[in-house]
């Protein structure tokens, strides 16, 4: 399994980055590549084409519903309706209940399917807190974890064990820490920085408490990410070695995590 960072800048996008945005790849047991996407924010879209055509997408996973989470979809809606190949079938989203509404209100209709588009894009399927699901040969847990919001982390597991856990955006809590238990990788996010934002509560992770949490998980190793345009990371990430022991680095747009059990690398872009 992999995950590559597609866009990780935290609120909204930055000037070297698009908001958060990760595809996770696995190969299943007959050779196959399966692409599950984790958010889709604001301006993460182009970059995704760099990558990859999105038509190789299974499905795509919302966290939540904060803009710099989940926007893009609206492109990813026009590609697929629009698209010139006819045999695209139904993309698998998953998110909070209230995406497909979302949706049709930002692009102003009443139902899911695109103006004068021959078929509905999308199926829905609503997250709750304990769901379980398979894409592919990937296993999927989902908690409900801290923020303003209705808003999930997740717990993926490849085919050959290894552990991500994501996130999303949250503060701290107990569900974050279950999910993120003996991880191979723990995609966190660090929106806030000790002392600067303590007259926030309840929406996210400092560096200080992303450390915490992951030294609480036991996870192998930390990725810091969801740092704002206007926020020094060197300060995020050594608020976060001060509490955590393990390897940490910090999410760059470009680069990619390759993750097999109890032993994770960082590529860079290009490869």
């Amino acid at each position: 399994m992999r995950v590559h960072v597609i866009g990780c800048s935290g609120s909204f996008a930055g000037p070297e980055s698009a908001a958060s945005s990760y595809l996770v790849e696995e190969v299943d047991s007959e050779g196959r590549t399966w692409r599950v996407l984790l958010d889709l924010g604001s301006g993460a879209f182009g970059p995704l084409q760099d990558l990859i055509d999105p038509a190789d997408l299974d499905a795509v996973i919302f966290s939540h519903l904060h803009p710099d989470h989940f926007l893009d979809i609206t492109g990813l809606e026009v590609f697929w309706a629009y698209h010139e190949r006819t045999d695209l079938p139904q993309l698998p989203i998953y998110g909070p209940p209230s995406l497909a509404r979302r949706l049709r209100g930002v692009m102003d209709r009443h139902d899911d399917l695109p103006d004068g588009a021959p078929a509905i894009p999308f199926t829905h399927h609503a997250l709750h807190d304990g769901l379980q699901f398979r894409i592919g040969p990937l296993e999927i847990e989902t908690g409900e974890v801290l923020h303003p919001v209705e808003a999930y982390g997740f717990r993926i597991t490849g085919a050959d064990g290894a552990v991500l856990t994501y996130s999303g955006d949250t503060d701290a809590c107990e569900r974050l820490n279950e999910l993120a238990r003996d991880a191979d990788v723990f995609l966190c996010e660090a929106g806030y920085i000790e002392g600067r934002d303590d007259r926030f509560t309840g929406v996210h992770l400092t560096g200080k408490r992303a450390g915490e949490a992951a030294a609480a998980a036991g996870a192998r190793s930390l990725v810091l990410t969801h740092i704002a345009a206007w926020t020094n990371p060197v300060v995020t990430e050594a608020e976060a070695r001060a509490q955590y022991s393990g390897p940490i680095s910090l999410a760059r747009p470009g680069t990619y995590h390759p993750l097999t059990a109890a032993a994770v690398s960082v590529v860079g872009a290009g490869v």
